[in-house]
């Protein structure tokens, strides 16, 4: 995880007690009532999420973002000033809450001085920083060094490739020598000059994205490039493409899913997993010998690896490792069936989901043996690793879980998890949510 992950949560969470201490301090007939403080908070969380305040991006500076700064503060102040109005009596002036506003605003601007100032600090000490490279050289090269060379902007500047030599010291080889080195030097965001590129290296370069965990970004001329997950980022004043661009890539977009992870695990762990496992652990004792949980390694996010739990539904056997479940396996224990046929044999990935392994919505994580065969023989295989993995994901409700008995069927899971990666929002996952447990009443075919 970066360490920029905590910028935002912290932020948002300095903002609320700023609010909150300001309030109890100055106007502490606003605490008597639940309802008042309750309206406070969620509505600066309202506010900030409508204007997309917290996602800031890299390159912005205080200057930047002074704009939004301010939209927010307006129409917070309209928040204050009409609880105050309809919805709480209170003894206060006009004058004194006009001047509690006021001190809000100050140290809230502060605030915003003093989090540029440490977040400017900590890129110039190069604690977060972005290895990036440059594939080609044209006039644009020297407005993105513009922006590279900033070091408030956490970049580091590597050089560039380009099939024109030159002894420029940042002169890194020709384009093809490019393919090698930003993975042999951890490289993590490589930056494409169109114009310097023909259509076939860019659609390569394309296919290593989609192939990789590098963020490949283009810098377009006139060529034609489509793409359903692209977006635009401006660099200073040249437009940069972001081929696999999704709502997660947001740090606040990632909190809010996390936040959802933690207390819905924590409600399944606790309301159901409480009773459910001593049943269960009874009722395999009875049915088979062995260990009340199986677990196998799984590749995750970036394809890092991690344990998966399950309750154990199949008798010990040396292929559980390499063999999925069949229709009809001999290896499926009596009560495994029903564990399988309902899907509870999936719970135990609950406390993945609370550990943070796992997500309780995305794609589903594979065998190591399986991930090896698909990203060399499936086109964009390793796109669905740029998410955490989940119990469940919008392929395996639109029917593509379990078993792969034909080539589509692990085709088409690819599609819909790029698919909801790129169209990720909190509703999709309550949405998948709801059609997985109506799956399990209505008869899966696949679940066995």
């Amino acid at each position: 995880m970066k360490k920029s992950f905590f910028v935002i949560p912290l932020s948002f969470i300095a903002h609320i007690l700023i609010i909150n201490i300001t309030l109890y301090a100055l106007t502490p007939n606003t605490y008597i009532n639940f309802f008042s403080i309750l309206y406070y908070n969620i509505s600066w969380f309202v506010v900030t999420y409508s204007i997309n305040f917290y996602p800031t991006a890299k390159r912005e500076s205080f200057k930047v973002n002074l704009k939004s700064f301010f939209t927010l503060i307006l129409l917070y102040g309209l928040v204050y000033f009409t609880s105050f109005s309809f919805l709480s009596p209170h003894p206060y002036s006009w004058q004194h809450l006009l001047l509690v506003y006021f001190v809000i605003c100050g140290l809230l601007i502060l605030f915003r001085i003093f989090f540029y100032w440490a977040r400017n600090l900590v890129r110039r000490e190069n604690f977060v920083t972005t290895r990036a490279v440059v594939i080609g050289r044209d006039k644009n090269l020297k407005k993105i060094r513009r922006i590279f060379d900033v070091p408030e902007y956490g970049y580091r500047y590597i050089g560039y490739f380009d099939n024109y030599k030159s002894n420029s010291p940042t002169y890194l080889g020709d384009i093809q020598s490019s393919f090698n080195y930003i993975f042999e030097n951890n490289v993590e965001e490589v930056y494409c000059l169109a114009s310097r590129l023909s259509k076939d290296e860019i659609k390569h370069l394309m296919n290593i994205a989609d192939n990789s965990f590098k963020k490949i970004k283009i810098i377009p001329d006139n060529k034609e490039l489509f793409s359903r997950a692209m977006s635009i980022e401006l660099y200073d004043s040249v437009p940069v493409l972001n081929l696999r661009a999704s709502p997660l890539d947001l740090e606040y977009a990632n909190l809010i899913k996390r936040m959802f992870d933690i207390l819905f695990s924590l409600f399944v762990i606790i309301g159901v997993l409480s009773w459910l496992v001593p049943i269960v652990f009874i009722l395999m004792k009875i049915d088979s010998k062995g260990p009340l949980f199986f677990k196998q390694k799984r590749h995750g996010v970036n394809k890092n690896t991690f344990w998966c739990y399950k309750f154990r539904s199949m008798t010990k056997s040396d292929d559980s490792d390499i063999k999925m479940a069949t229709k009809n396996d001999m290896r499926i224990t009596k009560l495994g069936k029903i564990l399988r046929k309902t899907s509870i044999d999936e719970l135990p990935q609950f406390f993945n989901v609370l550990k943070g392994d796992m997500s309780i919505v995305g794609p589903r994580p594979h065998m190591e043996v399986h991930t090896k065969q698909y990203e060399t023989s499936v086109e964009k295989y390793l796109v669905r690793h740029f998410l955490k993995p989940g119990i469940t994901g919008l392929a395996q409700v639109k029917g593509y879980r379990g078993e792969i008995i034909r080539k589509s069927d692990i085709v088409n899971r690819v599609r819909y998890d790029i698919f909801y990666m790129e169209k990720w929002s909190i509703l999709l996952d309550i949405q998948i949510i709801i059609l997985t447990v109506t799956n399990i009443f209505f008869n899966d075919k696949k679940a066995y």
